[in-house]
């Protein structure tokens, strides 16, 4: 088998991982394997070459493509043949930097190796400076993970779960606490003193509705997360089930679920909410067809808030006003006062979402009905 033959099976496995992951490239090199774009800090998309370096994998995860149960082609790519297949692209411009994981084969530790050799050829033998996403194997030992940041711009590791039980209806083969936890925490650790490449972040990724684990759960699990570390943020994959898997019969989770988990998550991450400040349903699951944001504003007693004064930590809370606009107020007022709602249109506010809880120089902006 060629090495293109073979990169065409391990990057169709690796789309499943949303680390970085944001849409197939349409862009005339659609019928090379492997490249996907990615979003950048600034929101531009970046293409990058997505692969795994094996599909062999000793875990059982019931949902997975790459479960060990399943009969389909397993094969590799040596660290060297996958270095020089990533250049090819990069050298031709074809891509941006790239997105590498695996599939355990053997044992944790040599998995981790092969993909810290395939990084390492790149930065020493070959010079290559640009962006690399090194996704760390659940059971790594805190010495390749160190090593690994070393060269890395970004590293993660998919969580999959909420809780010990979650993960439990998903694998038998992972520890939660200690597999995937701890080394979550050995990465935080290191984040700032590993690695010598630029913005050096860490990510991870949870599978939604392939368990029972409701909404209210993983957000709990996530406001933990990002209290004590410098996680960049969470993506969450509905489930889609996959032949041949023994979740193959189960139900698909809806986006519409995982849309609304990615807006209470950007509370939690980016506006600094709390889980309790959220509202759910009698299922602990957030509403799909309402805001959580404009949901968790009805239970508040903050508003209407004064913008002309009003603290950072309420500003945020309006519906409407993000964390940029609110800094942006909280530096202009400080110089003239806001008399108007068109100036904070001008900032970016979301003006007919963010009236009903706002008032400027002392004036309501609509009527406060709740």
């Amino acid at each position: 088998m060629t090495t293109l033959e073979k990169m065409k099976i391990l990057t169709d496995s690796a789309q499943y991982d949303l680390c970085d992951y944001v849409s197939h490239n349409k862009s005339s090199q659609i019928n090379l394997p492997g490249i996907y774009e990615a979003t950048g800090h600034d929101g531009c998309k970046i293409p990058l070459f997505k692969t795994l370096l094996t599909n062999k994998c000793k875990n059982d995860c019931k949902y997975c493509i790459n479960q060990s149960k399943r009969n389909f082609t397993r094969l590799e790519l040596s660290p060297e043949e996958l270095a020089k297949a990533f250049l090819g692209y990069y050298n031709r411009g074809i891509v941006n930097g790239l997105f590498l994981s695996s599939g355990i084969t053997g044992d944790v530790d040599s998995t981790m190796e092969k993909e810290i050799e395939t990084i390492r050829l790149l930065r020493k033998k070959y010079g290559y400076d640009d962006y690399i996403h090194l996704k760390v194997v659940p059971g790594a030992s805190r010495d390749s993970i160190k090593r690994a940041m070393a060269l890395a711009n970004r590293v993660s590791i998919n969580i999959e779960a909420a809780t010990p039980s979650g993960l439990a209806e998903l694998s038998s083969t992972k520890d939660y606490n200690k597999d995937i936890l701890k080394r979550l925490s050995w990465i935080n650790r290191y984040q700032h003193k590993s690695t010598t490449y630029p913005n050096s972040t860490h990510t991870t990724q949870l599978i939604v509705g392939a368990n029972d684990e409701s909404d209210r759960e993983i957000l709990s699990r996530m406001e933990k997360i990002y209290k004590n570390s410098e996680l960049k943020r969470t993506y969450f994959s509905a489930f889609t089930p996959i032949e041949e898997t023994e979740f193959a019969n189960k139900e698909a989770c809806s986006t519409d679920r995982t849309s609304k988990l990615y807006n209470a998550d950007s509370l939690l991450n980016d506006y600094h909410y709390n889980v309790k400040e959220l509202v759910f349903d009698d299922n602990d699951n957030l509403l799909l067809n309402q805001d959580p944001k404009i949901l968790a504003a009805k239970n508040m007693n903050i508003f209407p808030v004064e913008i002309n004064s009003a603290p950072l930590i309420e500003l945020i809370r309006v519906p409407g006003i993000g964390v940029k606009s609110a800094k942006q107020i909280i530096s202009i007022r400080k110089k003239t006062p806001f008399s108007n709602k068109e100036q904070l249109r001008k900032l970016g506010v979301v003006v007919d979402r963010a009236e009903p809880y706002i008032k400027i120089s002392g004036e309501y902006q609509t009527t406060f009905d709740f």
